[in-house]
């Protein structure tokens, strides 16, 4: 393709403290099997995007086994394929990036280094599927400096997980705002996708040097609407932004709908990494309704309104409802759930009852025994 790819997979790990205290956001569990690196991931393969980089800062281990050498996203190459990049800051300073911007500064070597014309910046934040050749083409066509991607919708966060939302003239960005200052109105939410010429990104990280600028949205962009042709495009498919614990959660049980199914995974395909389970045993009688169960699972209770990820295990008699339950946990005989995000290796033993509420779930962290 004409562009290459970079995927930030911290920028947003504060938003959900709860599930990065042991990885990096990118590698979240999401519906049942993938992570959401998967998402942005596959949508560049997808787009016929062959060069990715992928900016890493902390508690990146998981991400790097689970991307690997990009194999299960074809993306195992001697010239391109996927990247990972350092997570340090400033040129010739070996500190942690803080801004998007320092991250930036961090890979102008590899930016520098590839041959394609565009580059394509996105987050791990967003559950989506994008063609991002559709989203080129319309850059080119309207001459944009850069393009952000926004998605129609009614905010739902407080002020401590805002979205950046958008003012639009003719499709051309004439504001930036925090979503808590929408009301609950229809407002265009930035779904954190970039697109830029490459020549153009480098001039604007090496002006930032010398001028000692340190936020991308803020420093660069707010502050050249005018003197920028900048543009939106509007993503009109299904869209999840994981701003929140709470988002997350809601985001997964959205799946549990067959249109939003459909249109996720429809006719192109989401990648991840390749794992050689068994098929899930289902014991005597159980019971499953509108649930999404992974292969490699046990099951001899019931299951409802649920997403069981590969290898669970739930016990005779026991209930689970409206939860996520992550791989290899074990849920013992008789035990009742409701409303619960259990990590991985968690152990529920006999006949325990634990419950949350669907606007406030209970999380139960990896390895814990309850």
């Amino acid at each position: 393709m004409r562009a290459v790819g970079i995927i930030f997979t911290n920028i947003h790990d504060k938003n959900i403290p709860e599930l990065v205290r042991i990885r990096t956001l990118g590698s979240i569990p999401f519906g049942g099997r993938y992570r959401l690196i998967d998402f942005p991931l596959s949508n560049m393969v997808n787009s016929g995007i062959d060069t990715v980089g992928i900016i890493t800062k902390n508690n990146y281990q998981s991400l790097m086994d689970h991307v690997g050498s990009g194999k299960d996203w074809d993306l195992a190459r001697k010239d391109g394929g996927l990247i990972l990049l350092p997570p340090f800051g400033d040129l010739g300073n070996n500190s942690l990036y803080t801004s998007r911007l320092e991250a930036l500064k961090g890979i102008t070597n590899f930016l520098s280094r590839a041959d394609e014309e565009y580059v394509v910046m996105t987050d791990c934040d967003s559950v989506c599927r994008m063609n991002f050749n559709e989203i080129l083409d319309y850059h080119i066509r309207n001459r944009a400096d850069i393009t952000l991607v926004y998605k129609k919708k009614v905010p739902d966060v407080s002020s401590e997980e805002a979205s950046t939302t958008f003012t639009l003239f003719e499709n051309r960005i004439t504001s930036i705002s925090r979503g808590d200052d929408t009301d609950g109105e229809e407002a265009n939410v930035f779904t954190n996708v970039f697109i830029m010429k490459k020549s153009l990104l480098l001039s604007i990280v090496i002006d930032s040097i010398s001028r000692g600028k340190r936020h991308f949205m803020t420093d660069i962009i707010a502050n050249n609407l005018k003197s920028m042709r900048i543009y939106g495009y509007e993503h009109k498919g299904f869209f999840a932004g994981i701003t929140s614990f709470q988002a997350y959660y809601d985001s997964s049980m959205a799946l549990l709908k067959p249109e939003n199914r459909a249109e996720l995974f429809g006719d192109r395909s989401v990648f991840t990494k390749v794992r050689d389970s068994a098929p899930t045993k289902y014991g005597y009688n159980p019971t499953v309704r509108n649930s999404l169960i992974a292969d490699g699972c046990t099951v001899e209770g019931k299951v409802e309104n649920s997403i069981i990820f590969r290898g669970v295990k739930v016990g005779k008699g026991a209930i689970v409802r409206n939860s996520i339950i992550m791989q290899n946990t074990v849920i013992g005989e008789g035990a009742t759930l409701n409303c619960i995000i259990a990590d991985k290796n968690v152990s529920i033993k006999d006949r325990r009852v634990l419950s949350g509420a669907e606007d406030h779930p209970f999380y139960i962290g990896k390895g814990i025994m309850v």
